[in-house]
């Protein structure tokens, strides 16, 4: 009888997991996630990293899901990949694979799309799931001197002028564990429970954005559309037609109808994840479904 030679398979090595830092301008994308016949921050990003490692386009997983329109200063996604794909991204170019994939997804993407840091991720590392918290802020100016043609893009021109002691007063009721459904964009067996942070509200004294209204906001996660319902109901009161009740009434009753601001105005500026030893455990905890504090 024949004896069969070949070596067996050795399985193949298990993918490393990179993380992405990056930055967008959402003008003229169709919000973060892919979706066919638009134009995507995940579409256009996957595109060029099949292009530069020379593979099916990788599939990322972000760490907020950005609406059509809204921006990021602070988004942060990972993928996997074979580790061969990782150790051949220096090529010709020698150094770290990290700054060697920045430096191709830069000479590929257009430029309202910027991969700023790339590198190994820690082990337990889900750009999703690991996070802490999601902080973001939106800018508006609402008086004539305030409003620059050059930030339009991302600062809302406001009509009226708007009282931020109110709108700070009435924010105050928000914070904290709740069911913001009447903030949220329903969607099929997911919750709408959160834990906000801090929601704050403040005239800019000094600094780039000085004079502008800036909103604040930071939550372990956010449900779809929130931050613009928060921000919009928020607007009423400052406008005066509400009074500083009445974002908190809306809270109560869970039923979505006030006014979502626009999503020119709203950054994702930064995503925070705990040290490295707490990071698997933190991805563990926020899988689960989430349930009102007793």
């Amino acid at each position: 009888m024949a004896v069969d030679r070949t070596p067996p398979q050795s399985p193949d090595p298990d993918p490393v997991r990179v993380r992405l830092d990056l930055a967008y301008d959402g003008t003229h994308f169709s919000g973060w996630a892919a979706q066919p016949g638009l134009r995507t921050v995940q579409g256009t990003l996957e595109a060029a990293l099949g292009t530069v490692l020379r593979c099916e386009p990788p599939r990322l997983t972000v760490a907020g899901r950005t609406d059509a329109g809204v921006h990021a200063r602070g988004q942060v996604a990972h993928l996997d990949l074979p580790p061969d794909t990782w150790s051949d991204v220096t090529g010709r170019m020698g150094g770290l694979a990290g700054e060697a994939l920045v430096r191709r997804l830069a000479g590929v993407l257009p430029r309202d799309v910027v991969v700023r840091r790339a590198a190994l991720a820690p082990d337990g590392f889900d750009a999703r799931f690991s996070a802490l918290e999601r902080r973001y802020a939106y800018r508006l100016a609402d008086r004539p001197p305030l409003q620059d043609p050059l930030r339009r893009a991302w600062v809302v021109r406001h009509r009226l002028p708007l009282d931020v002691v109110a709108m700070a007063d009435a924010a105050g009721a928000l914070v904290g564990q709740h069911d913001f459904a009447a903030f949220c964009k329903q969607r099929e067996g997911a919750t709408t429970i959160r834990t906000l942070q801090v929601l704050d509200v403040r005239r800019e004294a000094t600094g780039p954005d000085q004079g502008l209204v800036v909103v604040d906001v930071r939550a372990d996660a956010f449900c779809h559309s929130m931050v613009r319902g928060l921000v919009g109901a928020l607007l009423v009161v400052g406008e005066g037609r509400r009074p500083v009740t009445w974002p908190g009434e809306l809270l109560a009753g869970r039923r979505r109808g006030g006014p979502v601001a626009p999503a020119l105005g709203l950054t994702l500026e930064e995503v925070a994840y705990p040290p490295h030893e707490q990071l698997a455990a933190r991805a563990h905890q926020t899988r689960a479904r989430r349930t009102p504090a007793v």
